[in-house]
C-alpha cells in the first residue's frame, strides 16, 4: 500500500533560471536520488506552469516527513543540493519564513 502527497512551491519568474532548474533536474545528482528512494519515496514527478511547481510523491507506508528531514539535515550532499536549488525557487504566497514545498490540500476526487 502506498499513499500519495501533493506539494507546491514557485521558482524565481526568470527565464533563464527557470532554465537552469529544469537542466539541473534532467540530471539530478545520484546522491539526491538515493536520498529520495532511501526515505521512502517510491516516486517522484514534477510538473511546471509559468514559474509554479506541482510535485507528486508517492510514498510507502513507513515514510514520515519528519523523518526525511532529520536524514536530509544529516546529509551533506542533500544540503548542497537544497542551497542550490534555492537560487531558482521561492515560496509560495502565505509561506511561513524558511517553508519550501508545501503540502497542497485535496478538494475535489471524482
Amino acid at each position: 500500500m502506498s499513499k500519495q502527497y501533493y506539494l507546491t512551491l514557485d521558482l524565481k519568474a526568470d527565464d533563464q533560471l527557470i532554465a537552469e532548474y529544469e537542466e539541473m533536474h534532467r540530471a539530478v545528482w545520484p546522491e539526491i536520488i538515493d536520498s529520495i528512494k532511501s526515505s521512502g519515496i517510491q516516486n517522484m514527478e514534477i510538473y511546471r506552469t509559468g514559474n509554479r511547481l506541482f510535485m507528486v510523491m508517492e510514498v510507502s507506508d513507513d515514510f514520515s516527513f519528519e523523518q526525511k528531514a532529520a536524514m536530509d539535515a544529516g546529509n551533506e550532499k542533500v544540503q548542497e543540493w537544497e542551497t542550490l536549488m534555492w537560487k531558482y525557487q521561492q515560496a509560495v504566497p502565505g509561506a511561513k519564513p524558511g517553508e519550501k514545498w508545501m503540502m497542497m490540500d485535496k478538494i475535489f476526487q471524482l
